[in-house]
């Protein structure tokens, strides 16, 4: 399934020359704009858990092992609440994040996070609905908003990535705090999800 994009890249690309050389040389070192195609909402929110605080090498690696207990896809809310603590701790999945998952899987079952009609909540009213689940903060949201319903005017200055991808671009001493990263991507609005793809970029070498 294709991200959702709900604006024009071209004019994002605009935008972001026009306001920051910095982000028109990634443009143009890296290509367009390329999110990671969208899943199903309930299955991205899964990902999410597995993938914080891993570099993406390790996180993959204990996805395809822990998705081999279910033939190699994502659990529904039910497979995933059968399974024992010790079948996920075999996959590498820790304890804590056991816990989220399973919080996820009852939220859905219960009907407390409802995924009918998400798409049409503005970013505040989605993050609250992401959020009210154990494990799922500010950056879970971002990451949901972003690659699930394309949203265009998201900034995760919680994410090491992006920071780090700014220290490169920008020439910093040292890492942006999170103050300090809302700062530097201001000028970006409405297109800071697109900058912030940008500054994942540039901490890969070479560009591709």
């Amino acid at each position: 399934m294709a991200a959702r994009l709900r604006f024009s890249a071209a004019a994002a690309y605009r935008h972001l020359r026009s306001v920051d050389p910095v982000v028109g040389m990634l443009i143009d070192a890296h290509g367009p704009y390329r999110p990671r195609p969208a899943m199903d909402h309930y299955d991205s929110l899964l990902r999410t858990v597995l993938f914080q605080q891993l570099n993406g090498r390790a996180a993959t690696t204990i996805q395809q092992r822990w998705q081999a207990l279910y033939g190699g896809r994502y659990p529904t809310p039910t497979e995933l609440l059968a399974t024992t603590d010790e079948a996920f701790r075999a996959a590498g999945v820790s304890r804590q994040k056991v816990g989220y998952m399973r919080d996820l899987a009852e939220h859905v079952l219960a009907g407390r996070l409802d995924f009918e009609g998400i798409e049409a909540l503005d970013d505040a009213a989605v993050a609250e609905r992401i959020t009210a689940v154990k494990g799922f903060g500010e950056w879970s949201a971002h990451m949901f908003l972003m690659f699930q319903l394309g949203r265009p005017d998201v900034l995760p200055v919680g994410d090491f990535g992006v920071r780090n991808g700014m220290r490169i671009a920008y020439g910093l001493p040292e890492m942006p705090s999170p103050a300090e990263a809302r700062a530097i991507g201001e000028p970006w609005a409405p297109y800071r999800s697109v900058a912030s793809w940008y500054m994942w970029r540039a901490t890969e070498s070479p560009p591709r």
